[in-house]
């Protein structure tokens, strides 16, 4: 079962594997590093706490396994998301479920009116993940590829806040 969660301290060594080779190529940095990770770790927990909660870092579990992070931001004039995926979990439809559901936070709790989300342009797959999710493509800006989508499309999902294993109740400025 896929489910979004807190990040924890026990996630750091995943997350060095999960922001590591192809995962980054498109990616304006390197690869995570241990130290780096733990700090990650740190600066979501941190995210977590604080209110009015801005940022949702979330990571995306499968079955126990940490495959994936998926984000929500809050602290810009339209929310916007993005995600990453450890490679060896490319392709079974992981990505595309963790950005239904972060869409179902975004809008079935916080009552956003829209979220956008940009790829590379070479990274194709995350375009498919975007329309499968119910983006709608808007152009390209600064070298990427944009999208928006807003509550009133119907996404497409299998599972939600079943799968949602952290408490969204907090004040947030979403």
């Amino acid at each position: 079962m896929i489910e979004l969660r807190e990040l924890a301290p026990r996630d750091a060594a995943a997350l060095v594997g999960i922001y590591s080779g192809q995962a980054v190529k498109y990616l304006p940095r390197a690869p995570m590093d241990a130290a780096e990770a733990r700090h990650y770790v740190r600066d979501a927990m941190a995210a977590a706490a604080h209110i009015p909660r801005t940022l949702y870092v979330l990571g995306l579990d499968v079955d126990g396994d940490l495959l994936g992070v998926v984000k929500l931001h809050c602290d810009r004039p339209v929310a916007a998301i993005s995600y990453i995926l450890r490679t060896d979990a490319w392709g079974r439809g992981h990505a595309t479920e963790g950005v239904r559901q972060i869409l179902s936070l975004a809008f079935e709790h916080l009552g956003l009116p829209e979220v956008r989300a940009k790829h590379h342009p070479a990274n194709s797959a995350s375009g498919r993940v975007l329309l499968k999710a119910g983006f709608t493509p808007t152009g390209e800006r600064a070298g990427l590829m944009t999208y928006s989508t807003r509550p009133s499309f119907q996404h497409p999902r299998s599972t939600t806040w079943p799968s949602l294993s952290f408490s969204p109740s907090r004040p947030s400025t979403c």
